[in-house]
């Protein structure tokens, strides 16, 4: 049985001088998409380990809810205040164990 859902894990390093703002950003952020229909888990943490990079953990249930999140995204305070900020995701299906 094929497994449709899209997996996203990684993180994003916020330089310490856009960390306040990031950080304020982030309880909305995460509020709407977890509203968001198709969304089964979404989690930013902060790592314990490097300061500044937040750990990123996404599970949408197939790549439609996946791009209607990322199209929402695009719109939202959180893509403005987090423009230019690198992000080091790895994207999959759940076929691609």
């Amino acid at each position: 049985m094929a497994d449709d859902k899209i997996y996203l894990d990684g993180h994003i390093d916020v330089p310490s001088s856009r960390l306040e703002a990031v950080l304020a950003a982030l309880p909305e952020h995460i509020r709407l998409t977890r509203a968001e229909p198709g969304c089964l888990k979404f989690e930013i943490s902060p790592s314990k380990t490097v300061a500044g990079r937040l750990i990123v953990s996404e599970i949408f249930i197939d790549e439609a809810a996946f791009e209607a999140h990322q199209a929402r995204n695009r719109a939202s305070d959180w893509f403005r205040v987090t423009a230019g900020i690198e992000r080091h995701f790895r994207i999959r299906t759940g076929d691609d164990a």
